[in-house]
């Protein structure tokens, strides 16, 4: 079966799937890739397609966006533990950020900016308090590995032993 897509044309290089949040299928092209090669591609990931179509759409359910209400609740709850979660652990592994800002991302839970500002969408109140700690070491071993390397990922486990239980918990 071919899904429906979108084609949106870029400067890059490469081809790339996407799921949106609100299940639709995106192909990423380069601007002079040919139609055949987009039909191909989305005709080979056709397995791919509809196993993350069922994933999102099960997120989507679980997590749906959330009453105003419910915002301005977690964004509560996300000033009042997130800053503390970010002391315990900063002191833990002699990393201090900059700062920390609470915002309403909606694609990534954590950043950590180049000058060490530290940011945590308040969507992430949403997850078990393990998945919290996770993103906040997560975030405060880019202080010292601005990459995803073996270093970086030691350094989470040293804090974290468990950190891949944790981090499944927020991709369910």
């Amino acid at each position: 079966m071919t899904h429906p897509y979108t084609v949106i044309r870029s400067d890059r290089k490469t081809l790339a799937l996407e799921i949106t949040a609100d299940l639709k299928v995106l192909v990423r092209a380069p601007r002079r890739a040919a139609p055949e090669e987009i039909e191909r591609l989305v005709a080979n990931h056709a397995g791919w397609i509809d196993a993350h179509l069922e994933k999102q759409r099960r997120r989507s359910e679980r997590y749906p966006e959330p009453t105003d209400e419910e915002a301005a609740r977690l964004k509560a709850r996300a000033r009042a533990v997130i800053p503390e979660r970010v002391a315990h652990f900063s002191a833990r592994m002699g990393l201090a950020p900059a700062g920390i800002t609470i915002t309403g991302a909606k694609k990534r839970f954590g950043s950590c900016s180049p000058k060490n500002r530290l940011c945590f969408s308040y969507l992430l109140m949403r997850y078990p308090d393990d998945a919290v700690d996770y993103v906040v070491v997560h975030e405060l071993a880019h202080i010292r590995h601005k990459n995803h390397g073996k270093a970086f990922y030691a350094l989470i486990e040293s804090i974290l032993p468990d950190y891949k239980a944790r981090r499944k918990l927020l991709k369910s």
